[in-house]
């Protein structure tokens, strides 16, 4: 898999190429282009972004939304058998099981385009609310209908999976809205350690609560159903960040092309 990705990055530098400084789209006007508060149009260095409150509500934002995706993610098959168990015979739960991780997959690939792009028209603050106001109720459903309604089990897994990985897909468009596009790629690899410590605080809070409950003997769904309520949790605490984002402080701006660069604000990532 390294071998794979290093010739796939590896063709990716070598084609693209920052554009020339006067190039544009053809019949594309930056004075016509759409704007929000907070689509800014200056410029915000990484050292400077990482000093921003922006910055690190975003990262909740991001780790927790990528939490709750692995929520299911993590025990996909597991959660599936132990859901619908006593539903058809042990063969036939475990062939849906693992369709329903494949499922999952297609979820997860399918919301990267659908739900980035709608971002581009509704904007990416109310996005994340979809993001994590609807996965929050989504995995309020789930809690309190448990295997009583399989279609109803997994549309709401699907949504929620969609909505992890939109999240990695139009947290980029949120980051040039608010950072612009100095050092965008710098900000974005900072912000993806949020992404690091999801891939871990995810899979501990659902195995080990869910190893617990099966050492005390519990059956079904039983066993996911405080970690579902922790997930609930989680999204709500991001819910709340995303809303306190407001456009970044002029005072981490990069000077104007015509104006003097100060060390400060100008550092290097």
């Amino acid at each position: 898999m390294g071998l794979i990705y290093a010739v796939f990055m590896s063709v990716g530098w070598m084609l693209i190429r920052v554009p020339a400084p006067d190039w544009k789209p053809e019949g594309w006007e930056p004075s016509t282009q759409k704007t929000g508060s907070l689509i800014s149009t200056a410029n915000v260095s990484a050292a400077n972004a990482i000093k921003t409150p922006q910055f690190w509500l975003l990262w909740v934002v991001l780790c927790f939304n990528v939490t709750a995706g692995i929520g299911i993610l993590e025990r996909a098959s597991p959660i599936f058998q132990d859901f619908f168990r006593d539903s058809s015979p042990a063969e036939t739960i475990a062939a849906s099981a693992a369709g329903f991780v494949a499922i999952l997959s297609l979820a997860n690939a399918l919301g990267r385009i659908l739900w980035s792009s709608l971002s581009d028209v509704l904007g990416r603050k109310n996005m994340y609310r979809i993001y994590l106001g609807v996965g929050a109720l989504l995995y309020l459903l789930i809690t309190l209908t448990t295997n009583s309604n399989r279609i109803v089990f997994l549309i709401s897994a699907l949504l929620i999976l969609s909505f992890y990985g939109a999240g990695f897909a139009t947290v980029p468009a949120y980051l040039r809205d608010l950072f612009g596009t100095y050092q965008v790629g710098a900000i974005h690899g900072r912000l993806l350690t949020a992404w690091s410590t999801a891939g871990v605080l995810g899979p501990v809070i659902v195995n080990a609560i869910a190893d617990a409950q099966i050492a005390a003997g519990v059956e079904g769904p039983g066993r996911y159903t405080l970690a579902f309520s922790i997930m609930i949790g989680l999204l709500a605490v991001a819910f709340v960040c995303n809303e306190l984002i407001k456009p970044v402080d002029s005072r981490f701006h990069e000077p104007a092309a015509d104006e003097p660069r100060s060390t400060t604000a100008g550092a290097q990532a």
